[in-house]
């Protein structure tokens, strides 16, 4: 049945809890290996540990929501009788669960929900570069992967990136890569007309427009992706085609090459000197 488990002490209770708040939950046998736990938890094992400190947290949450339940609730402002003499407003009483926020999680946070734009970095790259007979598509790549960290099948979504920026006109594709469209592209800021004052409570009637023009938007998003993953795959098919004519080409080179090994072997074995030139 082996040996029955032994009650555990207030020492090692303490150590356990300094060793999560050092550690972190589920680090069970670094808080065992940790010199400065283990004269106190050295006879416990990890599973010891771990089923401790779920019943820890579940009596910690249990007596926390009891102590809630006991808190007697405030008496409503009627039942308060007035007297003549001033008295202060109530300040209300910090709640005891809020967790002050810092700034590397509302940064991580917003990060999480920002995914990464690219087009920025690609008008930025073009810009810097300013060849003139256009910026190729590694160069692009090497310019961004260097400023930031990119997923694996970013060359793909870089050439979607660049077809769709291609259909916005915002660039223009040339022989060699791409470039600005115009060379003095800048995001313009509209400037505001001044508002009649007769036509101020006018109803703006083009959201149904609006509405419609969605669909299109999207059927024009999707038709771009499906053309540069087609001009990817071809490029791939024409890369593939050229690897394999240079391949036949050296197989035939080779080829040339033994007939004309075996015929000097046949004239030196006969006893015929081959000079070479």
């Amino acid at each position: 049945m082996g040996a029955p488990k032994q009650k555990w002490t207030s020492e090692e209770e303490e150590a356990l809890r300094a060793g999560v708040d050092k550690h972190g939950a589920g680090k069970w046998r670094t808080i065992q290996k940790d010199p400065e736990f283990s004269h106190c938890l050295s006879t416990r094992s990890n599973i010891d540990l771990k089923d401790k400190w779920r019943n820890m947290s579940i009596s910690a949450s249990g007596q926390g929501s009891r102590e809630k339940m006991r808190t007697p609730r405030p008496k409503p402002l009627s039942a308060i009788p007035e007297s003549n003499s001033p008295s202060a407003a109530p300040t209300p009483l910090p709640h005891k669960d809020a967790s002050p926020t810092t700034p590397d999680a509302t940064k991580s946070a917003q990060d999480a929900k920002n995914p990464p734009r690219y087009t920025a970095l690609i008008i930025e790259a073009i810009t810097s570069m300013q060849e003139p007979n256009g910026v190729e598509i590694g160069a692009i790549f090497s310019f961004i992967e260097q400023r930031q960290e990119v997923p694996q099948n970013f060359r793909r979504v870089l050439s979607s990136k660049l077809r769709r920026l291609v259909a916005q006109n915002k660039i223009e594709r040339v022989q060699k890569g791409y470039r600005l469209k115009d060379s003095s592209f800048a995001t313009k800021t509209p400037i505001p007309k001044p508002k009649d004052p007769v036509n101020r409570t006018r109803v703006p009637q083009n959201t149904s427009s609006a509405k419609a023009m969605d669909p299109i938007e999207e059927a024009a998003i999707t038709a771009a992706y499906k053309i540069a993953d087609s001009e990817a795959k071809s490029f791939l098919a024409s890369e593939a085609v050229k690897e394999a004519e240079k391949i036949a080409q050296m197989a035939e080179e080779t080829d040339s090459l033994l007939l004309l090994a075996k015929e000097i072997f046949e004239r030196c074995s006969r006893g015929e000197i081959v000079t070479v030139a």
